[in-house]
């Protein structure tokens, strides 16, 4: 989404987002295939979540709509500089995390298929509840959610990094669908000019999200994080300086 709005800066911001929107499922999808693969996907917790982000995934789809260019530019650099620092911040608090307590509280043990185990605990009304509005701002800014999804859920819920990325990819399957079905059925995005771009960035995504899934086998959590940290920031700060004519 942020390589769309600076190749084409006189684009409304409900065209970008469709296009977004189609590539991102694409790229979901494919990712969640080598994810799966992995045994790295918690689809118990990922099913609760996506059927939680279906309202907000409307009416994001919905409201992006009637949002000015500006105005949209500087609420996505504000949503990425405000997620980087967040994760930056994260990255470097090595504090204990205290059991989770409390109702609704569930505990998940995964071993993927090279033998790591992962254990864990959070509260699932929390995940679906933060899930509604993750998924309006998914739909609203075009970018899938994994953004915002996956700092929430290593931050708030306390999802190990790897689990975190895998399940957020599973949820972004339907998320994006969802809002790119909107898009079609509103004739934003059919077999026009907009269909085209997007079959040709999708063409790209789907081989990436298999190149990264597999580099994500490699690194360690506290890389990814702070990787995904920077970029957001230094992207952010660029579509700040675009939306405000700096």
């Amino acid at each position: 989404m942020p390589v769309l709005l600076f190749l084409y800066p006189d684009e409304s911001p409900k065209t970008l987002t469709a296009i977004s929107l189609f590539v991102v499922a694409l790229n979901a999808l494919s990712g969640t295939i080598s994810y799966a693969r992995q045994g790295r996907i918690d689809y118990r917790s990922g099913i609760g979540f996506v059927l939680a982000t279906f309202p907000g995934a409307v009416a994001g789809a919905v409201v992006v709509g009637y949002v000015p260019r500006r105005m949209f530019d500087a609420i996505f650099a504000i949503v990425l500089i405000s997620l980087g620092t967040a994760l930056f911040v994260r990255s470097r608090n090595t504090a204990i995390i205290d059991p989770v307590t409390g109702r609704g509280v569930v505990r998940r043990l995964i071993r993927d298929r090279a033998g790591n185990t992962f254990v864990y605990s959070f509260q699932m009304w929390k995940g679906m509840l933060l899930s509604v509005g993750i998924g309006f701002i998914s739909t609203l800014l075009g970018i899938g959610g994994g953004v915002v999804h996956v700092p929430v859920m290593m931050s708030i819920l306390h999802f190990p990094v790897h689990i975190a990325t895998a399940t957020s990819q599973f949820v972004l399957v339907f998320v994006a669908t969802e809002g790119s079905s909107i898009h079609f059925a509103h004739g934003v995005l059919g077999w026009n000019e907009a269909l085209g771009r997007a079959a040709l960035l999708a063409a790209g995504a789907i081989p990436g999200a298999q190149a990264g899934a597999m580099l994500a086998r490699r690194l360690t959590s506290s890389t990814i994080v702070r990787a995904l940290s920077a970029a957001l920031v230094v992207v952010g700060a660029r579509l700040a300086l675009q939306a405000f004519n700096i």
